[in-house]
């Protein structure tokens, strides 16, 4: 998923840490997604853990991740309280989608169909 370019001017901390913030923007990283291992991703990168180390601690400085402690690194939930917690409602319901095999577009639909049968809509 990441990538580092040896040939550029931006250091490969730099890169990765860009990389991961774009990929939460646009949501290809939800919230409470765990991100590889330090020495996983050094490794798959080709790369040193303390490049990796460098990008996970300011990005959890910059609140885009969570470290807990030996169960990893995560994506953190970010946004008002309320955002937040849709996040971790959306990360659940993602969490239960994929333990039944149910398809993305079925998925999606059903909660399409919650929404708009809502009594609040």
């Amino acid at each position: 998923m990441f990538q580092i370019d040896r040939s550029s001017a931006i250091a490969p901390y730099e890169q990765l840490r860009s990389q991961i913030v774009e990929a939460v923007s646009s949501g290809q990283l939800a919230v409470d997604t765990r991100l590889p291992t330090v020495r996983a991703l050094a490794a798959e990168l080709g790369t040193a853990a303390g490049t990796i180390a460098r990008a996970y601690r300011e990005l959890e400085e910059a609140g885009v991740v969570v470290t807990r402690g030996r169960n990893g690194t995560f994506i953190a939930a970010h946004g008002d309280a309320a955002e937040r917690a849709v996040q971790h409602a959306a990360a659940a319901y993602a969490e239960v989608v994929r333990s039944l095999h149910v398809s993305d577009d079925v998925a999606i639909e059903l909660v399409t169909r919650a929404l708009h049968s809502s009594p609040t809509s």
